[in-house]
């Protein structure tokens, strides 16, 4: 396969990783890209835009973008950082002192910080939504506060999948009269000129390519994910938590259809490029070409401030969270333990890295089973940290 773009000297070694992923791990059409100190120094992609283009589809090109599904939730986290920046949004707050709704069933006392690291105690629903109502911008939020916790908000973390999707839509659009794609696009993609959308605009459908799922290639399990004790089975269990958690919307939409890549999903839906997922997360750490940075240096180190650790209620395995970020762990490696970034389930990763003065990003049309480890984005990774 063509490899296209190119790499800076001294990190040969990303391109080698992504080589072998699209031989050997079974990549179809993939973007890297990684920003050191606000210098671009890797910018790679290969195949074809629809994982099922085939060799008689359209390439992936410079300007392909993708869904990433949960990479989106890092992304979405910039917004409530930067109003508490900005000092619009109080992260020790209850919730419901922006949003009264939301202390219904006894999580009136549920903080903006226990929202933002999975801590809420509402990461399924007692009655899932339809793909309509998921995306109807009123059905979710309604959902979510009146849903009695399934443990005391504060107590115990556990990830929430889709509801974090509303969670957060609400919050930003109580504390600012706009919605959270709006917000971002107003406030920090667009002046930028970074690409990704919550929301993808009409004008820029036609990059978008398809994705879906791929079988493992046959290299005695390469694409299974180390962490993952027991979760295939608690995700197997229609009553366990772990399967609600991710069947808050049912049936699962369909990921190419253009309304799902229209609506404002910020748990889930978010499109871009990996360019513009490494130059956003180069961009909070204040490594940009203009010198502009996006989080004060405060803001930056409590984006990597643990606030939930140990035993996840709906992931299974032991996982850290910071406020909207997943934290350096085993069941999601990033570059170092001073990283914050967050992947999406089948293959997709972004993170900072402030020591090391990176932005990471990896996008791919072929969805993997893996949940959080995913192996092509680990290989990519360990590359980058051999080349530091």
């Amino acid at each position: 396969m063509n490899i296209q773009g190119e790499v800076a000297e001294g990190f040969e070694a990303v391109r080698d990783a992504f080589v072998r992923n699209v031989e050997v791990l079974g990549d179809r059409g993939a973007a890297v890209a990684v920003y050191r100190d606000g210098r671009k120094v890797v910018d790679l992609w290969a195949g074809p835009k629809d994982v099922d283009g085939g060799a008689g589809g359209a390439p992936w090109t410079a300007d392909t973008a993708q869904v990433v599904r949960s990479a989106t939730k890092g992304v979405a986290a910039v917004v409530p950082l930067l109003l508490h920046q900005r000092g619009l949004l109080d992260l020790d707050a209850p919730v419901g002192a922006y949003w009264p709704e939301f202390k219904a069933g006894g999580k009136e006392r549920t903080r903006v910080l226990d929202l933002l690291a999975h801590r809420a105690g509402v990461p399924a629903l007692d009655v899932p939504l339809t793909p309509a109502e998921a995306v109807d911008g009123l059905s979710g939020a309604r959902a979510v506060a009146e849903q009695r916790p399934f443990w005391e908000p504060g107590s115990a973390h556990g990830y929430h999948a889709q509801t974090y999707s509303w969670l957060l839509s609400e919050l930003v659009l109580r504390v600012t009269g706009a919605s959270l794609g709006k917000w971002l696009a107003q406030e920090v993609t667009g002046p930028r000129g970074l690409e990704f959308w919550i929301g993808l605009p009409e004008a820029e459908a036609g990059r978008v390519g398809r994705v879906g799922p791929v079988d493992p290639p046959q290299t005695a399990g390469v694409l299974r994910t180390r962490p993952r004790r027991n979760v295939s089975e608690a995700y197997a269990d229609p009553s366990s938590l772990t399967r609600r958690a991710f069947a808050a919307i049912t049936p699962l939409p369909d990921e190419n259809a253009p309304e799902y890549r229209a609506a404002e999903l910020p748990a889930s839906a978010g499109i871009g490029t990996a360019r513009g997922l490494a130059g956003l997360y180069a961009a909070l750490l204040g490594d940009t070409e203009d010198g502009t940075r996006l989080f004060t240096p405060a803001t930056t180190r409590l984006a990597g401030t643990e606030l939930s650790s140990g035993p996840d209620r709906v992931l299974v395995v032991n996982t850290r969270f910071g406020p909207g970020y997943m934290l350096h762990s085993p069941a999601s490696p990033l570059l170092s333990p001073a990283s914050f970034g967050h992947p999406g389930r089948g293959g997709s990763l972004a993170f900072a890295d402030p020591e090391a003065g990176i932005g990471f990003g990896y996008v791919t049309n072929a969805l993997a089973q893996s949940v959080t480890a995913d192996p092509r984005a680990q290989a990519l990774v360990r590359a980058v940290h051999a080349s530091l």
